[in-house]
């Protein structure tokens, strides 16, 4: 389907990843539509649609430029808000495999804010669109197909005024999260299953927030304590806006972090850092702990389905779901919003084939980055038949060495942002200087 600026599309979901996609899609069409099942706040705050709300995201450093080109002068009215803004190597600190990457200027700047400031700040821009309309209080039920089901051509919904409505549209994209709604409609309509890959770590985790005081890290924005082979317990802490930290303390493979003070602090107090065990047990908590739990990361392979309906498209985590410990889910629905602009910018005539088959290469670069990590644990459940165990050993080995060699640390980090291709961690001048490293 070749698209010029015509026609309406329905997006079903009105979280980051189904708000990122109407900015996406409001070049094309002459109206957008956004239907998400909750009352919109008017300000920032956890909503009910979006129970992880609550616990610390990432927006890695590609996710920052990706949404400053997909909203001009979002990073700087997030800095207003109050959102740190900080060097990713030298104003935070990551324990890898035990050990503290070396830390340096790298040029790479993150932001932290809130997911609740984020999300906000991003329905805010969109809802200023003059062809987009957010509509709160729709619950979408189901895909409108042709009698043929070759192709979507609009969702049945309910609110509170109409029961049973219908909204039709050229194009409709699921942003419906993990709960993949579309995926469970298509196979009521006879469409057959989609192939999922799924890396299963069982992931539990709780967050608190504190309030921040100067003396926290050092004066640092962050830290990251890693989960590793023989040690699955992990903890994580940054610096967000209104003098606060969000505390997140994780355990896998059905170990659960407590929610009391004195059995947070416990969990964390054997762990390679002190800094996050002195802010759970000195700092002023600003919440009360919420837990989530996580099973597994999946990937929906609509790519390879041989009947799939044209106006159709998944996006977000609908369709790929990354073990949250690594911040990746915001930053490739940024990504796949910007894939999606210039797809319906140059004009297709299979938009749902083209979108998939980049998208499943856009998700293969932070796929196997939550493969080659996860799988090093025996206990994961997941396919290990594409780990190469040579190139698992070099990327262990450099790891290691880059707790003493800030370049090599820079270049580790380039790649966990986003920035850099994994390839760039194979470059002959990185290659030697690992070796060089011994």
């Amino acid at each position: 389907m070749r698209h010029t600026r015509s026609g309406r599309a329905v997006v079903i979901g009105g979280s980051v990843a189904g708000l990122l996609a109407a900015r996406a899609l409001h070049e094309t069409f002459d109206e957008v539509v956004v239907l998400d099942r909750d009352a919109l706040p008017g300000a920032p705050e956890v909503r009910k649609g979006v129970p992880q709300g609550g616990h610390v995201h990432g927006l890695l450093a590609r996710g920052r430029a990706a949404l400053d080109e997909l909203f001009e002068g979002l990073s700087q009215e997030l800095i207003d808000r109050g959102a740190p803004v900080f060097d990713v190597q030298d104003d935070m600190e990551w324990w890898v495999d035990g050990r503290p990457l070396a830390r340096a200027a790298s040029g790479m700047f993150a932001l932290a804010p809130s997911r609740s400031l984020l999300e906000f700040a991003i329905r805010r821009r969109v809802e200023s669109l003059p062809n987009v309309r957010v509509l709160a209080g729709h619950t979408v039920t189901g895909l409108l197909i042709t009698s043929d089901g070759s192709r979507c051509n609009g969702v049945r919904f309910t609110d509170d005024m109409t029961p049973g409505s219908v909204e039709e549209a050229d194009l409709v994209v699921d942003a419906t999260g993990r709960a993949a709604r579309g995926r469970i409609w298509l196979e009521g309509l006879g469409f057959p299953p989609a192939r999922e890959q799924r890396i299963e770590t069982q992931v539990t985790y709780v967050t608190r927030r504190y309030r921040r005081e100067p003396h926290h890290l050092g004066g640092m924005a962050g830290l990251s304590i890693g989960a590793y082979p023989g040690s699955s317990r992990s903890a994580f802490t940054l610096a967000q806006e209104d003098d606060s930290w969000v505390v997140t303390i994780t355990g896998r493979f059905g170990a659960v972090p407590p929610t009391d003070d004195a059995g947070m602090l416990d969990w964390v107090s054997d762990l390679a850092s002190p800094g996050i065990a002195e802010i759970i047990r000195d700092a002023e908590p600003l919440s009360e702990p919420v837990k989530m739990r996580y099973p597994a990361s999946t990937r929906i392979r609509y790519d390879e389905m041989e009947r799939f309906p044209s106006g159709l498209l998944i996006v977000g985590d609908a369709l790929c779901s990354f073990n949250p410990v690594y911040g990746q889910g915001m930053t490739v629905a940024a990504l796949e919003a910007l894939l999606l602009g210039r797809l319906l910018k140059e004009g297709t005539d299979d938009l749902s084939a083209e979108f998939f088959f980049a998208a499943q290469a856009l998700i293969d670069v932070p796929w196997s980055t939550v493969a080659a990590t996860d799988l090093q644990f025996a206990e994961t459940v997941g396919d290990r038949s594409g780990l190469d165990p040579e190139r698992g050993a070099y990327l262990a080995h450099l790891r290691r060495v880059a707790a003493q060699d800030a370049v090599l640390a820079s270049a580790f980090l380039r790649v966990a942002q986003l920035v850099d291709p994994p390839a760039a961690l194979f470059a002959p001048e990185i290659v030697q200087r690992v070796e060089v490293a011994g």
